[in-house]
C-alpha cells in the first residue's frame, strides 16, 4: 500500500508528539500522492496541528514517501524489502529472524500495510521486536475490515493488546480503526484493551462493510520483552485457575 489521506492524517498528528533521534526504518518503499477526491483536506489537516505548510510540499518526483517523512520530522528513511526492485536499502526477508546487526537499531519502524503481505506474521512481529531500540516505536497501518483479496491477512486488535501490549509488555499508545474513505458514515473508533473487559471487543455497527485499516503505534520500553507465547485475552481470563500447556511451557523454559 502507499500513506493516502488517513494515513496522512494520523502521520501528521504523529509528527506533532513523536520526534525520533536515531534511525527511522520504513517497511517496503510506500508511496506518496495526493488524492484529489480530498485534496483540500491535507491543508485541513496541517493547520489542524500547526504546520506552515501545503500539500504539495511534501511529494517527491517519483511518487514515493521518503520527503514526507522527513519534512515530519521522522528523520531519514531507510526501506527495507525482499528485494531491491524499488531501490530498498535493506534487504531482509521478513519470515525469517533479522540479522544481528539490525537489533536495536531503530527509533521508528513505520509499516503501511506490508505485514499483511507476509506469511510467517509471528517471525516479522519478532523480527520488527527486535529491531527497535527501547524507547522505539512501531506505527503500523493494515486491513482490518474490506481488503479480500489484498493480502494474505486481515488483521485483529486483539492482536496488538495481545501480542505487542500484554505479551511483549510494550506500551500501547494508539489501536483504532481508520476507514480508507473519511466522508463515509462510519468514523475511526479507538479499542480499549479486551482483558479489561473479560470479552471479546464488540464491533457490529462501529465497523463499516468498506475498505478500514487497523493503525495502531506501539513503544518498546526497557521493560518490554519477548515472549514465551501469547493466549487470547478472554481465554485467558476463562483459562485462569486451571492446569494450562501454557504452565508446561513455562516450566519447560525455565528448566
Amino acid at each position: 500500500m502507499g500513506v493516502d489521506y488517513v494515513l496522512f492524517d494520523r502521520l501528521v498528528e504523529l509528527s506533532t508528539r513523536f520526534k525520533p533521534e536515531g534511525r527511522t526504518l520504513m517497511l517496503g518503499r510506500q508511496a506518496f500522492g495526493i488524492q484529489t477526491r480530498y485534496r483540500q483536506m491535507y491543508e485541513a489537516t496541517l493547520k489542524r496541528h500547526g504546520i506552515d505548510a501545503k500539500r504539495f510540499d511534501f511529494l517527491q518526483e517519483d511518487g514515493f514517501a521518503e520527503t514526507l517523512m522527513r519534512r515530519l520530522g521522522f528523520g531519514e528513511i531507510e526501506t527495507m524489502d525482499f528485494s531491491d526492485y524499488e531501490g530498498a536499502q535493506v534487504i531482509h526477508d521478513l519470515n525469517t529472524l533479522p540479522d544481528e546487526s539490525l537489533e536495536n537499531q531503530f527509533d521508528l519502524i513505520f509499516d503501511g500495510g506490508t505485514v499483511e503481505h507476509v506469511f510467517n506474521v509471528p517471525n516479522e512481529l519478532e523480527g520488527i521486536f527486535r529491531m527497535l531500540k527501547p524507547g522505539g516505536r512501531f506505527v503500523s497501518a493494515n486491513g482490518l475490515n474490506g481488503w479480500y483479496g489484498h493480502g494474505m491477512y486481515q488483521f485483529n486488535p486483539e492482536l496488538v493488546w495481545t501480542f505487542w501490549g500484554r505479551a511483549c509488555n510494550c506500551r500501547v499508545i494508539d489501536c483504532r480503526a481508520v476507514p480508507v474513505e473519511p466522508d463515509q458514515d462510519f468514523s475511526q473508533v479507538e479499542f480499549q484493551d479486551p482483558a479489561l473487559t473479560g470479552h471479546r471487543l464488540w464491533l457490529k455497527g462501529k465497523i463499516g462493510p468498506g475498505r478500514t485499516y487497523l493503525y495502531y503505534e506501539v513503544e518498546k520500553t526497557d521493560e518490554s520483552h519477548l515472549p514465551t507465547f501469547a493466549l487470547q485475552s478472554d481465554y485467558e481470563t476463562k483459562w485462569a485457575g486451571h492446569d494450562t500447556a501454557g504452565e508446561t511451557r513455562l516450566q519447560q523454559a525455565r528448566g
